[in-house]
C-alpha cells in the first residue's frame, strides 16, 4: 500500500451548551455536584444510583462511600440468589457457545420480590437524612426518589472489560469466565434488561454520570443531555469509532484510520454500529461519553423515521463497519440464517442481509460468492464436517464461485448466500443490524487470536443455505447490480442494491459540484468512499454546516429531511462519491 496522510477523525463529538447546563469531571467535583444538589432539598432524601451492566462497582462504591455521607444500600443484596438466577437465563442464554434467544425478562425479575419489599421499607425508615441506593434496578427501590441518577456504560468498553475480566454479567459473579461466554450472555440477556429498564428512566433522570474511562468520571444533569439528544437528531452527526484485531486482519485500517502501527492487525473497524457505538458530546471543556443507543431510544421517530421505527421498534437497523484483509488472510466461509429461522431460534425479527462495497482492492482481490453450477450439497457439507472433526482440507473452489473485484464494486449478500472475501480487499460492509448471527462453515484451518479454534455452525448453516444461487443468478442479480438512477450539474446518482430480497437500498452519489439528498421517510447512512473531504449543509441553514473526511461514515437522521453534498477542502473541484442507505418505506 502506499503510505497515506490520514485525516479521519477517531473521536468526533456534538458540542452542546446552555444556561442552565450543569457539568463536572472527576470524583471530588461530581460527588459535589451531588452533595449541592442535595443540600438544597431540606428533609429526609433518598438518591436512587441506577446503573447499567458493565460499570466498575469497586471504583464507583469506593467514591461513593469516600465523598458521601449517610446509609447506602447495594441491590445486588436484594437480588435472587446466583444459582436461581442462573437457572432462570439458562433458556435465553442456552449452552450453545455462540448463539442464545433474546430475553423478554425484565429487572424486576433479578430480584427477590420479598427483598425488595423489606429494602424500600429500610430506605424509608432509615433515620440518616440521605440514603443511597446502588446498582442496576435502583429505581425500582424508590417510586419517586428525590434524586435519580444513571451510571451508563457502552457495549464496546463492556467486552474490553471481559476480556480483562474485569465485570461480570448481571446477577451473578462471573468475571473470570470466558470472555465469549460473557459477551454472549450480554448481548442475549443483560444488555436487553438494562436497556428496557433504562427507557423509563431517561425522562427523568436528574443527573448521568460516564465512568467510561477509570477514574475520569463526569456527570451532567439529565435535562442538558436531553436536550443534547435532541439537538443531535436535527443535524449529520458521527458516532465513535472503533477497532478489533483478528486472525485474517489486514493493514488498511492502520494507516487510514491513523492506529498504532505496531499492532499486528485491524480486522473490523465498527464505524456505525449505534448498538455498540458512543456517541460524544462536548459540555463546555468536557467531553461527555453515552451509549449511542439512547439517542434511538430517546427519539426514535425523529431519527429513523416513522415508517422505519414502525416496522423495527427502538432499534437502529442499518450497519457499517470495516472489514480489512489488506496483506491479510480470507474471512471465514459463511452464510447467515434467513429471516424465518432467526425469528424462530434466536428471537430476532430481522435476518442480517448485507453486502460488500470495495472501499480498496489489490490486484488479487476476490470474493467467493455462490455455489458453482452441479455442486453435490451431501458432499459438500460431508467434507465441510470432515474439516471439521478430522483435519481434512475443505477445498472452498471445489464448490463456491470465486469473482474476481475491483475499487467500488458493490457485491450483495441476501440471507442464505454462501460467501466470504478473500484476502487484500478493504471491505465496506453495509448490513442489517443482527451482526452476530453468522454461521461460520470453514475458517481455512487456522486458529483464532486465543490460539484455539473459532465456532464453526456447520449443522445450522446447512439448514438456510440456498443452493440456487449459482453463477447465473449471481451474477445477473449480485454483482455490481448498478444503474443510473437521475444526473444533473457535476452530479450523478447509481442504483447500487441492495438485493429484492433485503430492506436495505443503496445509492451512489459521484459529484464535482453540490449534490441535494433527501432522507424520502428513512435515515440515511453514508460514508465518503471517494475524495479527502465533503462538507454537508441544510438549504435552509437548520444545522451548522458538516465536514466528513474519506472513509467516514455519518448519520443524517431522517427528521433533516433535505440536505446537499459537495467538495470541500483538499477535494474543491474534484470527484468524489458517497454511498448512502436506507430502509425502503415505500414496498
Amino acid at each position: 500500500m502506499n503510505k497515506v496522510i490520514s485525516n479521519y477523525d477517531k473521536t468526533p463529538h456534538i458540542s452542546f451548551d446552555s444556561n442552565t447546563l450543569s457539568v463536572a469531571q472527576g470524583w471530588e467535583n461530581v460527588t459535589a455536584l451531588i452533595r449541592k444538589k442535595i443540600s438544597a432539598t431540606p428533609g429526609k432524601k433518598i438518591v436512587v444510583l441506577d446503573c447499567y451492566q458493565g460499570v466498575n462497582d469497586e471504583e464507583i462504591i469506593s467514591h461513593l462511600k469516600q465523598h458521601l455521607a449517610g446509609d447506602l444500600y447495594f441491590t445486588a443484596d436484594y437480588m435472587k440468589p446466583e444459582e436461581v438466577i442462573r437457572e432462570m437465563v439458562f433458556p435465553d442464554v442456552t449452552n450453545d457457545e455462540v448463539f442464545g434467544y433474546m430475553t423478554r425478562l425484565n429487572m424486576i425479575d433479578f430480584f427477590d420480590s420479598k427483598k425488595l419489599q423489606h429494602a424500600r421499607m429500610l430506605l424509608k425508615e432509615s433515620e440518616h437524612e440521605t440514603v443511597y441506593i446502588y446498582g442496576p434496578g435502583a429505581a425500582l427501590f424508590a417510586d419517586a426518589p428525590d434524586l435519580l441518577l444513571y451510571l451508563d456504560m457502552p457495549r464496546w468498553e463492556i467486552q474490553l472489560r471481559f476480556r480483562k475480566n474485569q465485570v461480570s454479567n448481571l446477577g451473578v459473579n462471573n468475571r473470570t469466565e470466558k470472555a465469549s461466554l460473557q459477551y454472549k450472555q450480554a448481548f442475549f440477556v443483560d444488555w436487553r434488561v438494562c436497556d428496557r429498564h433504562k427507557r423509563t428512566l431517561m425522562s427523568k433522570w436528574d443527573y448521568v454520570i460516564d465512568t467510561t474511562i477509570p477514574d475520569q468520571p463526569k456527570i451532567v444533569d439529565g435535562t442538558s443531555l436531553n436536550a443534547a439528544m435532541q439537538s443531535a437528531v436535527n443535524r449529520p452527526f458521527r458516532v465513535v469509532p472503533f477497532f478489533d484485531p483478528g486472525p485474517w486482519g489486514g493493514q488498511w485500517i492502520k494507516e487510514y484510520c491513523d492506529l498504532d502501527r505496531n499492532e499486528k492487525n485491524y480486522a473490523w473497524a465498527f464505524d456505525c454500529v449505534p448498538e455498540e457505538n458512543s456517541l460524544l458530546f462536548r459540555f463546555r471543556e468536557i467531553i461527555f461519553e453515552i451509549p449511542s443507543i439512547n439517542l434511538v431510544f430517546a427519539h426514535p421517530v425523529k431519527l429513523l423515521g416513522e415508517a422505519v421505527q414502525a416496522r423495527f421498534g427502538d432499534e437502529f437497523p442499518i450497519r457499517f463497519d470495516f472489514l480489512d484483509t489488506m496483506q491479510g488472510g480470507n474471512l471465514s466461509l459463511q452464510v447467515h440464517p434467513s429471516t424465518e429461522y432467526i425469528r424462530e431460534h434466536f428471537g430476532m425479527n430481522y435476518t442480517q442481509d448485507e453486502s460488500y462495497y470495495m472501499l480498496d482492492t489489490g490486484d488479487d482481490a476476490v470474493v467467493y460468492l455462490g455455489f458453482k453450477d452441479n455442486v453435490d450439497p451431501d458432499k459438500m457439507l460431508d467434507d465441510l464436517r470432515k474439516a471439521q472433526t478430522e483435519g481434512y482440507h475443505f477445498e472452498a473452489t471445489d464448490y463456491t464461485q470465486e469473482w474476481k473485484v475491483k475499487k467500488h464494486d458493490h457485491v450483495l449478500i441476501p440471507a442464505g448466500t454462501i460467501h466470504c472475501s478473500g484476502k487484500n480487499a478493504m471491505v465496506l460492509e453495509i448490513s442489517a443490524t443482527p451482526y452476530i448471527f453468522t454461521f461460520k462453515l470453514w475458517d481455512w484451518g487456522r486458529m483464532g487470536l486465543d490460539g484455539k479454534p473459532r465456532p464453526i455452525n456447520i449443522e445450522r448453516g446447512a439448514k438456510v443455505l440456498d443452493w440456487t444461487r449459482t453463477p447465473e443468478f449471481t451474477k445477473r442479480e449480485l454483482i455490481n447490480t448498478i444503474k443510473t438512477v437521475a444526473e444533473g450539474d457535476g452530479w450523478k446518482e447509481e442504483y447500487t442494491g441492495l438485493h429484492k430480497r433485503e430492506f436495505i437500498e443503496t445509492r451512489r452519489h459521484w459529484f464535482s459540484k453540490t449534490v441535494t439528498h433527501h432522507t424520502n421517510g428513512s435515515v440515511n447512512v453514508l460514508n465518503l468512499v471517494e475524495g479527502r473531504e465533503a462538507i454537508v449543509e441544510s438549504p435552509d441553514n437548520s444545522f451548522e454546516p458538516f465536514i466528513v473526511h474519506y472513509a467516514e461514515t455519518f448519520i443524517i437522521p431522517e427528521n433533516v429531511k433535505t440536505y446537499t453534498i459537495r467538495p470541500h477542502g483538499e477535494s474543491e473541484g474534484r470527484e468524489c462519491g458517497t454511498i448512502k442507505a436506507f430502509v425502503r418505506t415505500n414496498a
